[in-house]
């Protein structure tokens, strides 16, 4: 046991974290089956009426059958699902239980009336699936697939009512962050359909807490991936939805929920690349969350307005040229409590140059804990430097998050930022932007000295050679000042959840200061 490293990583959590997590984990050795006694008499069926307006479309997941396809993994039960099977990793798992294929476009009725039977009727065999994560999406799944499809079977509305039970006793006090926001805008989701106080008061007091704490006054998710605010801004979209098209409770937390909505929308166009993608900043993955151009139609179907207020505590900042778009990360490794999607990736960026990704984040392709992982949420990974094959800050076991750097914005202006980080001990790294029309120069510097490799990481379409300290593409060049040397390794490049494309990164070794100079 490293107990420096727990202790940096531990150190940050607050009271309620440590308090809960013990509390859990004692409950659970003292009455393991706490949850699965389902009965149906004490379970509330819900009234008619509920409406929602057409939400976003989930991918296709469920291929007929038995047979599904998630993280770009397909598997075929057979004659029996195991809703716990565990070959491809747990969150493969969760997304079974999930049960978003209940809204994939063409999914028939009896289709899913008999998946949700057969969930139900393995309930003694359940593991992952009941636990407060899972259960807050499906929750809410069923609810949509429910009304879409008028379904009022007593006993189906009783078990959806059994699972809100379960996880009013189990909301993720102990991780809080998404997962706890989760839980709440579920509960506003079962509060609604089976008009119950109790799942009301709850979910409006976490909503409350929760949006106002985890939406950053320039619109971003406070875990800084871009991914995860797309999931969260359809979360905050799907209960305006609800609460705007259903009388009870009289819509009073519709204005609440559309101020974050509109800023969170702001946020998103400023982020999002002009081909409707965004940089995969953090844990980010193409194909999980909706599209921001699926989301700001949604919001305009709702009527919402999209309120962009300038990128500031977030710490991104996008910049554009003629014929370019950059984004730079220098934001924070996350919440000081729950930094489980951080990478150490600070003064990274991406580059799209005529509408086209050219260097890119190596993104997310799993949350197993494995070699992978840790590679992806490396430095090295990114496009920034190291010092000594040292990370900025010490991300480790999958989601953790030990010793980590602080970063300082020094200066910024409409076309230029400089913000340096503590992440290499006695040495600080300095990273300048300066964006002109047809030009991006970035200058690094190491203080007081110090030997360092600036790693640039080129989309699989991008086509170079490298002769006299220059980098020569199609329509651009990229010329270097006071290197040692440059190489040229193979990276894979995420194009989603457990798929990737082989592709070329170059490393500049330097000492003490270097100039990398892009022109178009």
């Amino acid at each position: 046991m490293n107990f420096p490293r727990l202790f940096a990583t531990v150190r940050y959590l607050k009271p309620e974290q440590i308090f809960y997590r013990c509390f859990y984990v004692t409950r659970k050795k003292l009455y393991p089956a706490i949850f699965k006694h389902f009965d149906e008499t004490k379970c509330k069926t819900a009234p008619d009426g509920l409406k929602l307006q057409k939400s976003i479309d989930f991918p296709d997941s469920y291929l007929g059958g038995n047979k599904f396809v998630f993280l770009n993994i397909e598997h075929d039960f057979g004659e029996k699902i195991n809703w716990n099977h565990p070959d491809y990793g747990k969150l493969w798992t969760y997304n079974l239980n999930y049960f978003e294929f209940l809204n994939q476009k063409n999914i028939p009725k009896e289709a899913g009336i008999a998946l949700i039977n057969n969930f139900t009727g393995s309930l003694q065999e359940l593991s992952d699936g009941m636990e407060p994560y899972p259960t807050s999406l499906r929750t809410v799944n069923w609810i949509k697939f429910f009304v879409k499809n008028g379904i009022t079977d007593k006993k189906l509305h009783a078990f959806l009512y059994f699972q809100y039970q379960c996880l009013l006793k189990d909301l993720e006090y102990h991780l809080l962050g998404n997962h706890l926001l989760e839980n709440a805008f579920s509960l506003l989701f079962g509060a609604y359909f089976f008009q119950d106080e109790n799942f009301y008061k709850t979910a409006k007091e976490l909503l409350t807490k929760e949006l106002d704490e985890q939406i950053l006054p320039d619109g971003a998710d406070f875990e800084l991936s871009t991914m995860y605010h797309q999931i969260i801004l359809f979360r905050v979209l799907d209960s305006i939805n609800l609460v705007k098209n259903n009388p009870w409770k009289n819509g009073e937390m519709l204005d609440f929920l559309t101020k974050k909505a509109e800023i969170m929308l702001g946020w998103l166009k400023q982020m999002t690349f002009s081909d409707g993608t965004i940089p995969l900043f953090n844990d980010s993955a193409e194909g999980i969350a909706p599209a921001s151009q699926e989301l700001f139609d949604y919001a305009g179907s709702l009527k919402i307005k999209t309120v962009e207020k300038p990128l500031k505590e977030s710490g991104y900042r996008k910049f554009t040229g003629k014929n370019y778009e950059i984004f730079v990360d220098a934001g924070k490794i996350g919440p000081d409590y729950i930094p489980g999607h951080a990478h150490a990736d600070m003064l990274n960026f991406e580059l799209h140059l005529y509408g086209a990704p050219c260097v890119v984040d190596t993104g997310t392709t799993t949350y197993q804990r494995c070699p992978r992982r840790s590679l992806e949420r490396s430095t090295a990974a990114h496009n920034s430097v190291t010092v000594n094959n040292q990370n900025q800050s010490d991300v480790w076991g999958g989601f953790r998050v030990g010793k980590r750097a602080e970063i300082k914005i020094e200066s910024e202006n409409d076309n230029q930022i400089t913000a340096s980080h503590d992440g290499f001990g006695k040495v600080i790294h300095k990273r300048e932007f300066v964006c002109e029309e047809n030009r991006i120069t970035i200058r690094d510097t190491l203080m007081p000295s110090g030997k360092g490799k600036a790693r640039i990481h080129f989309h699989p379409s991008v086509e170079f050679s490298i002769e006299n300290n220059t980098l020569c593409a199609g329509n651009f060049t990229v010329s270097f000042k006071n290197i040692d040397n440059i190489e040229t390794e193979k990276f894979e490049y995420s194009l989603g959840f457990n798929k990737t494309a082989e592709s070329k990164c170059i490393v500049v070794n330097f000492t003490n200061k270097t100039e990398t100079v892009f022109e178009l």
